[in-house]
Formats: structure tokens, C-alpha cells, sequence
């Protein structure tokens, strides 16, 4: 069974807004056996989009929309994709009534142009809305099905799980499923990563081996065809395992754990508590920690100490270091991540101190040198990097080191 997905709005387009639903539904449909070749955004223009449906009826079973069901005159996905088919709308008096028991209970006042939302393609299977007023619509036309679903997120996702979902396995029978597993991984660079399981690559079927960078992490995608969940979990599980007897230590997570969220889960299993000192990347890893929901059972404190003035201050650290040896050097991401692990009382400091750039380098100082503290109760490791990149990339790749680093040492594997 193929699939298309059209997203309708001319806001996508502009960049205005970010088109989490064709994610979503992509992820939804492969784990349904359902097979997504392409992928279509399109404006709010009642040609390109009657185009990109006939375009997409010509290669696809089933071509899902979403967006372009409100009640406004831009909202025209329901009347372009019934003129398709050739139907006319007509007005559904069911939804017209739910539509006015939402505004009602919101304690609003219903406008005239909301009736828009209440009309529906003739013969078309309704979709209720459980989370707003638009409707869905399930357009059947010998083998070929258009499902409209709104442009909300939150909305989408509930009306494609509560009704479409039901009527797409209804109506195939769906058995097969497509299940991926995504290996996290960070340390490793994609061409090196690739070396080490060169020939599982080549020699890949069922499950199939996918490699992605995403912002400086690489991810190894691993996806198996199976009857159903249980069968194709089996089937990653025997490659991740083989995978793993290869570039294990480089392996921080599955599928959607961060490097800070692995390690507060290493700090709380230890039962221990964490500081940061921070300098070039002012802030960023204090962020990654409380992004985390429960961080303060385990993050206590970060400062940004971007100055040689507040380092001495806060954190202690001897003024001789900063004069003889710089801010950014092996001694002073020492004696910050000592400082602030004594300054909040942790069990842990963490330090980084660096040249972003693109400014403030020498010849023996490049920019994109960092070097990150790791101050463990019973000893202090400062390690040494020369990282590429804009200064965004480089305090990026500076902030996820650190936690990745920390997760190391936790583990008890150093670097």
C-alpha cells in the first residue's frame, strides 16, 4: 500500500511555521506498513493544490492532507479535493452540531463563516474532531482515497489516531508493520562511524542500516519489515547487538534520550549531584540539564563565569593561572571545575573553557580550542579539543562533549 502526503498552507512555505505533522505522520504510516514515497507542501492556491492532489492520485492509494479545513475563505483543501472526485459539498448537520456545542461550551460566540467547517464532500466518511471544530474527511473513489485531516497539530494527531488510523487498518487489513530503532550516537565521526560497520551496510536487507547527523550527534537508523512489533523489536535487537560489539562505547542512547538526560539518569543511579562552570559556552549545558523534567534531583547549580574577573571571584581560581597560562587553558577548566564543585557542594564539577571565535584567536590558541574539566570525588581529568565549525557549532559540539564526557566518567570509561 502507497501512500502521499500533501501539507497544505502557504505559512509553511514562507518558513512561518514548522510542519511537525508531515514527522508525525510519516513516522505513523511506516509503523503501519504503509509505504510513503513523497511528500508535497503547498499553498493556499486552488490550482497548484488541485495539481499536487492529481499528481499524487497518479502514483499513490492514499493521499492524506492536512490542513485548509477551517472557516475561513484561504481554507479550501475540502473543496479543492472533493472537485477532484467531481462532488459537490454539502452541509452535515452532525457536525454542524458539534461545531456549535464547542462554541458554546467555550462560551463563544459562533460566526457565520464557522458553517464552512460543518460542509462535507457528498458520500464522504466524516471524521470527527475530538479536539476542535474542522472535521476530517475520508474521500473514496474506486481505489483511490483522499483523507483531509486539519492543519493543528494537536488536533491532526488525535483525529489520525482516534479515526483514521482505525479506518485505514479496517480497510487494508493491515498486518505488516515497519518498525524503526534509532541508535544515538556521539565521538564518532559519520565516515569513521561508517568504517566500523562498513560491511553490515552492504550487505543490509531486512532490517535495513540508515545514517544520520544531527547536530553533531550520528544517528544509526535500523528499520525491519515484520508481521508485527514484536517480531520486527527482535529482529533490531539481534543487529543492535552486533552493532553494538563494534561502536558500543559510542552508543549513549535509543531512539529519544539525550546526552543530558542519559547522563542525570547516570547521576541518579549513583546517587550523585552536579555543577557547571562555564565560559564560551555561556550557559548552553545548564540548559541542556534543566531541559530534562526532575534535573534538580541531580543539577544543583551552573555559572557562567565568561570573564577572567568572575572566574577568580567565583570559582577561585588563582589569578597566576589565568596571567601565566590564559583563561583558556588545561589549568584553568582544572581549577573551574574543582571551583564550582566546591562552591555548590556536588559530588561532580563540570568546566569548559574555550575560543568560539570567530574573534579573540592567536597561533598557539585557535579558534574552536576547548578544553572541558571533569571533577569526580576522587580525582580531576581535563580534556584537550580543537573543535570546527561557526561559533554556534563550536559551542554546540563544546556543550555536548562535556555531557558526553561526564557520562564517560561516570561509567567509569574515561575517554
Amino acid at each position: 500500500m502507497i501512500a502521499e502526503l500533501i501539507s497544505t498552507g502557504s505559512e509553511l512555505l514562507l518558513g512561518q511555521v514548522v510542519n511537525t505533522n508531515a514527522q508525525y505522520i510519516s513516522a505513523r504510516l511506516a509503523e503501519l506498513g504503509i509505504h510513503l514515497f513523497f511528500q508535497t507542501t503547498v499553498g493556499d492556491n486552488r490550482v497548484r493544490m488541485e495539481k499536487a492532489l492529481s499528481t499524487a492520485l497518479g502514483r499513490a492509494d492514499i493521499v492524506i492532507t492536512t490542513g485548509g479545513l477551517g472557516p475561513t475563505l484561504g481554507d479550501i483543501t475540502k473543496e479543492v479535493s472533493s472537485g477532484v472526485f467531481g462532488r459537490t459539498l454539502e452541509l452535515h448537520e452532525e457536525s454542524l452540531k458539534r461545531i456549535q456545542a464547542v462554541f458554546a461550551y467555550r462560551g463563544l460566540k459562533m460566526t457565520e463563516n464557522n458553517i464552512r467547517q460543518a460542509m462535507i464532500p457528498q458520500g464522504a466518511i466524516v471524521l470527527p474532531n475530538n479536539r476542535g471544530t474542522a472535521p476530517g474527511v475520508v474521500m473514496e473513489e474506486g481505489n483511490k482515497i483522499i483523507i483531509n485531516l486539519p492543519g493543528p497539530p494537536y488536533e491532526m494527531q488525535g483525529m489520525f489516531e482516534d479515526a483514521a488510523v482505525p479506518y485505514l487498518t479496517a480497510k487494508y487489513g493491515l498486518k505488516q508493520v515497519i518498525y524503526s530503532r534509532v541508535l544515538r550516537c556521539f565521538g564518532l565521526g559519520e565516515s569513521s562511524l561508517e568504517e566500523e560497520i562498513k560491511d553490515l551496510l552492504k550487505q543490509q536487507s531486512n532490517p535495513t542500516i540508515a545514517l544520520l547527523a544531527r547536530e553533531r550527534e550520528i544517528h544509526i537508523r535500523l528499520t525491519a519489515l515484520a508481521d508485527d512489533v514484536a517480531q520486527a523489536d527482535s529482529m533490531l535487537g539481534s543487529l543492535e547487538e552486533v552493532i553494538r560489539t563494534r561502536i558500543g562505547q559510542y552508543i549513549f542512547a535509543v531512539n529519544e534520550d539525550t546526552l543530558a538526560k542519559v547522563a542525570g539518569n547516570l547521576l541518579v543511579e549513583r546517587k550523585c549531584t552536579v555543577a557547571c562552570a562555564e565560559s564560551c559556552t555561556g550557559g548552553m549545558i545548564a540548559a541542556m540539564f534543566t531541559d530534562v523534567p526532575g534535573s534538580s534531583a541531580y543539577f544543583v547549580q551552573g555559572v557562567v563565569t565568561y570573564t577572567n574577573e568572575a572566574k577568580i571571584k567565583l570559582l577561585k581560581v588563582k589569578e597566576h593561572t589565568i596571567s601565566r597560562q590564559g583563561a583558556v587553558s588545561e589549568q584553568t577548566a582544572r581549577e573551574m571545575a574543582e571551583g564550582v564543585r566546591s562552591l555548590a557542594g556536588t559530588d561532580v564539577g563540570l568546566s569548559v573553557t574555550g575560543i568560539a571565535g570567530p574573534g579573540g584567536a592567536t597561533e598557539a590558541k585557535p579558534v574552536g580550542l576547548v578544553y572541558i574539566g571533569v571533577a569526580m570525588p576522587d580525582s580531576t581529568s581535563v580534556y584537550k579539543y580543537v573543535f570546527s565549525g561557526d561559533r554556534s557549532s563550536i559551542r554546540l559540539y563544546a556543550a555536548k562533549t562535556a555531557l558526553d564526557l561526564l557520562r564517560r566518567n561516570l561509567l567509569g570509561a574515561g575517554t
